[in-house]
């Protein structure tokens, strides 16, 4: 089992920059695919952008490609959303996901993922 834990959300302008970061729990962090999800609030959560266990390859939503980067540290258990560019639709909350399932990349489904953490707000002003 992990416990995720997000941070770095907050206010910033359009145009502006956060970066996300998720703890992980445990000692098999490698061996988890990792996601990041949004939901705004009156819609439906949505995927953001995932990694693969250890070559790390990556899969984006494409309302973020290009403006969003997925990265993750196994010595570490981190894993981190670089967030440029920023829109006032990218205003939500965002959460870490994990999963050890095997099934078919990229892993874009809610569903796909069994672990989540709290969420962290990221609100964009125009």
């Amino acid at each position: 089992q992990v416990q995720l834990v997000e941070s770095g959300g907050g206010l910033v302008q359009a145009g502006g920059s956060l970066r996300l970061s998720c703890a992980a729990s445990g000692r098999t962090f490698s061996s988890y695919v990792m996601g990041w999800f949004r939901q705004a609030p009156g819609q439906e959560r949505e995927f953001v952008a995932a990694i693969s266990r250890s070559v790390g390859s990556t899969y984006y939503a494409g309302s973020v490609k290009g403006r969003f980067t997925i990265s993750r540290d196994n010595a570490k258990n981190t894993v981190a959303l670089q967030m440029n560019s920023l829109k006032p639709e990218d205003t939500a909350v965002y959460y870490c996901a994990a999963t050890r399932k095997v099934g078919r990349w990229p892993y874009i489904s809610g569903g796909e993922y069994d672990y989540w953490g709290q969420g962290t707000q990221v609100t964009v002003s125009s």
